[in-house]
């Protein structure tokens, strides 16, 4: 229903125009009724209007001021003015002022009805636009985070090495505040679960409890969440802490008791370790995961955090990476088998919670070569999660190396197809890589290292086998994915440059233009004369 406040100074006309029509039938109901202008203007300060209806001579404020005041203050609001014959001319050349109609005295109830549906029309027209600019707004800010989530992911859980790249593309996607140097951040992995752990019910509640903690999180700066598909019913957070005020007691109760009183499920919440720098991230994920996996088991809420089991440095030496990397790269099974058993393998020398954290490290890294090699399937993905179970445990350390070594055979066996398949393969997964990161700083030198290939012989094989260089078909991939966020009004040129990976629109302006023929603004123009 629309509201509506009648006002005029005699309340034998304001009874009348109550009579004149079935308002209710309209679509229309009475809230409010006033004696003058000034009156009106005091009750809208607290009532929730849509349209007045008003006489034009009234004391005190006449209603040519109060529609002035109303277009001013109240700029939604439809003014209806009531006048005498005398007074046409006169009402007709206030319309700029604030005026949408004008009726005759004595109103007749047709034309009354005739005004009531065409300002109807108008007010519903209005708060469809509305709706829909505030749908493309949503949509273009869910394009945002979705890149943004996708990005701190591969942050934490994928190789990358040039630190100043991760600056510029954290930039692009307004995550500027993560990248100084002595950024303090905690990981909270944050965990739905249900009184009779019922998986349809999980299944039901998962997009509601993650557009929950998402609206949660815009009330507090500096904290951002993503999503790890290797752990179901969870999403995670980051949350920045600022110096002599760590408020993530407060985002964690918050959390807990919105989740329980608005969807009436539990929460079990891991709380990480406080880290410095963005090469600290990984460290600071594995942690809250730990912390979480030490929670009981059942739907009870719970809190456990990191810090207060047992503060502990964890030495992860920077080139242990890198060396099972080559060796998995290099299809050299024993070699990764020797480096991980002398590092991991002597147990006695390690808590159980150190062993933990060093194997999950070594897991994201299986991970991430499982994901560049394109062999997410469902066996991989069956080991991975047997893998990490076999972590949570925490009793049995020869099972979580056994489970190490049986993934980093899969991925060898994938590698050695690729080496032998005449550069198919390799091309096969280097595209796969493009299609998945096209938005990051991409150079031929980075996928040389990547993917362990001489930077010259990636390229003609790559070239041979495509039609085109790397750089070539990455700029296509980026061209293409910038006409879909065309689409979206609300994002500005400069917003669909950072999204595909140009750091300017000026630059982005020229490449569009070459490969498409039309500018950005031109191309989003033509989509509307399509429409």
């Amino acid at each position: 229903m629309l509201k509506v406040m009648i006002t005029d100074d005699e309340i034998q006309i304001r009874k009348g125009l109550r009579m004149k029509v079935d308002w209710k039938d309209e679509g229309f109901e009475i809230v409010q009724e006033a004696s003058n202008g000034q009156e009106a203007l005091a009750l809208l300060q607290t009532t929730e209007v849509d349209v007045v209806l008003t006489d034009i001579r009234m004391p005190k404020m006449d209603g040519i001021e109060l529609a002035k005041r109303c277009n001013e203050e109240f700029p939604h609001i439809k003014v209806i003015v009531l006048s005498g014959y005398s007074e046409f001319e006169y009402v007709r050349s206030t319309m700029k002022e604030g005026v949408k109609d004008y009726l005759l005295k004595p109103v007749a109830p047709d034309e009354l009805v005739e005004v009531l549906r065409k300002v109807r029309k108008e007010i519903e027209d209005e708060k469809k636009k509305l709706a829909e600019s505030a749908q493309i707004r949503w949509l273009a800010s869910t394009h945002l985070q979705e890149v943004q989530e996708q990005y701190l992911l591969h942050l934490v859980k994928e190789e990358w090495f040039e630190l100043n790249m991760v600056h510029e593309r954290l930039r692009q996607l307004h995550l500027e505040e993560l990248s100084h140097e002595r950024v303090k951040v905690r990981f909270l992995s944050v965990e739905m679960r249900e009184y009779d752990e019922n998986p349809a019910r999980l299944k039901e509640m998962w997009l509601p409890f993650k557009m929950l903690c998402k609206e949660i999180v815009q009330t507090h700066t500096g904290t951002y969440t993503f999503y790890d598909p290797s752990h179901p019913n969870m999403i995670q957070l980051i949350h920045l802490i600022e110096s002599n005020n760590d408020s993530t007691t407060t985002l964690v109760k918050e959390i807990q008791k919105n989740v329980k009183s608005l969807l009436n499920v539990e929460t079990v919440i891991g709380i990480g370790n406080m880290v410095s720098g963005i090469r600290e991230f990984k460290t600071g994920y594995i942690s809250s995961l730990l912390a979480w996996s030490q929670s009981q088991i059942g739907s009870l809420s719970q809190v456990i955090d990191e810090t207060e089991i047992k503060e502990e440095i964890f030495e992860f030496p920077v080139d242990f990476e890198r060396k099972l990397t080559n060796a998995i790269e290099n299809a050299d099974f024993p070699s990764f088998k020797e480096k991980l058993n002398n590092f991991m393998g002597e147990t006695e020398k390690q808590s159980i919670l150190s062993f933990s954290y060093m194997a999950n490290r070594v897991l994201f890294l299986l991970g991430s070569l499982a994901k560049k090699y394109d062999m997410e399937t469902k066996d991989i993905q069956n080991t991975l999660w047997n893998c990490q179970q076999s972590i949570w445990e925490l009793n049995s350390q020869r099972k979580v190396i056994k489970h190490l070594y049986q993934l980093a055979e899969s991925i060898i066996e994938k590698v050695r197809l690729t080496r032998f398949s005449n550069g198919k393969l390799i091309v096969d997964s280097i595209r796969n890589y493009l299609d998945k990161h096209y938005a990051n700083e991409i150079s031929l030198t980075t996928l040389s290292e990547l993917f362990h290939i001489n930077s010259a012989h990636l390229s003609e094989t790559f070239k041979n086998h495509i039609g085109k260089n790397f750089s070539d078909y990455l700029v296509n991939v980026r061209i293409e994915k910038a006409k879909q966020y065309l689409n979206d009004k609300e994002l500005k040129i400069i917003d669909v440059a950072n999204l595909v990976g140009f750091s300017s629109s000026g630059y982005f302006s020229t490449v569009f233009k070459k490969h498409v023929g039309q500018t950005p603004v031109e191309f989003r123009n033509s989509i509307d004369e399509i429409d």
